[in-house]
């Protein structure tokens, strides 16, 4: 049983907060992603649930047992590093035996855990090897390896991906996804990436200056946004966000008006994403193309409002010109409506 609770942590050095009243529970086995941009504290929650550092107020358990004052190693947590922190002069085997010797286990146990760990991330072939005859996605495995051979109750994983191109991040995350299921083990994973976040969480914490603003499943935060902050940071491209007026049930703006939304009169955001708008006549939005983008499955249409860019995916056969005029239709019930002042959403 490894359920985490953080009740009321927070983290400061002098004036400066890394992280302020963060109160959640993780569920037994749940995979969580801390979610956000560089400096919003999500690293800082991931070391004080480690024990890396001290939190300035509030208190951290792990499956029922307050663990702020003790010692890293006396946690139960293993932790994968972006920068995979691997042994150079030891072989792949012995980095993913490091742990089993540190920690005093059975050396009869050794060779069987060490092999059950290196086939679940598919370095058998490799075992021999030093790290720097690896690529990064090898690297990385390794990582993985030496944290599951410690069979713990906690994973705590910190942007592990980030150092890898493009494709490996697509089949690395795939692997962590199978891992996770396979485990079955309480997993906190950080990173800056939505894509990662949307594809691998059970739920995301979507922090900004060390504050929480939604905690939810990937569907709830993709469709609900609690605010015009997560809006902007969720999504492929994100959230179109336009800055508007209400009145008597109509949105307008430049270029843009919309009947038959429920808001009061004054000034709000509207927020509607690029796939839930066509390009079509009759359409509530009718700007010049900014530009187009051809993205293989669809066509990219960027219209520009008060100096927000608005896009629209279209049929992957639409053509036309920069700066020619183009109607953009939006379903009303895939619009969302935010505070103009708070950013906050409004309604349901």
């Amino acid at each position: 049983m490894a359920e985490i609770q953080l009740r009321n942590v927070s983290k400061r050095w002098g004036t400066f907060v890394g992280v302020d009243n963060f109160d959640l529970t993780i569920a037994d086995r749940e995979f969580l992603v801390l979610l956000g941009p560089s400096g919003c504290g999500k690293t800082t929650t991931m070391r004080m649930i480690a024990g890396l550092e001290d939190p300035t107020e509030g208190q951290i358990t792990i499956g029922g047992k307050v663990v702020n004052d003790l010692e890293p190693k006396d946690r139960d947590v293993a932790m994968v590093f972006q920068s995979y922190a691997l042994y150079p002069n030891m072989n792949v085997y012995e980095n993913i035996r490091f742990p089993l010797k540190v920690r005093g286990v059975d050396p009869t146990t050794h060779d069987d855990k060490v092999r059950r760990a290196s086939a679940m991330v598919e370095l058998d072939e490799f075992l021999d090897r030093k790290p720097a005859e690896l690529s990064g996605g090898q690297r990385q495995r390794v990582a993985l390896a030496r944290a599951i051979v410690r069979e713990p109750n906690v994973f705590l994983m910190d942007e592990p991906l980030s150092n890898l191109d493009a494709k490996l991040r697509v089949s690395t995350r795939a692997q962590i996804k199978n891992l996770s299921h396979e485990l079955a083990v309480t997993t906190i994973y950080v990173t800056h990436d939505q894509i990662e976040a949307m594809t691998l969480a059970d739920r995301v914490v979507v922090m900004q200056k060390g504050v929480v603003q939604q905690v939810g499943s990937p569907t709830e935060i993709y469709d609900r946004p609690a605010n015009t902050f997560v809006a902007s940071f969720i999504g492929s491209p994100a959230m179109n966000l336009i800055d508007g007026e209400m009145t008597g049930g109509s949105f307008s703006a430049p270029h843009t008006r919309i009947d038959g939304l429920a808001a009061a009169d004054g000034a709000v955001t509207l927020g509607f994403r690029a796939e839930d708008a066509q390009v079509a006549e009759g359409g509530q939005i009718t700007a010049p193309i900014y530009t187009l983008e051809l993205l293989g499955d669809a066509t990219m249409v960027t219209v520009r409002i008060r100096g927000a860019l608005v896009s629209v995916k279209a049929d992957k056969s639409f053509r036309a010109q920069i700066g020619e005029t183009v109607s953009i239709r939006i379903p009303t019930d895939h619009c969302h409506l935010f505070d103009a002042a708070t950013g906050a959403r409004i309604g349901d």
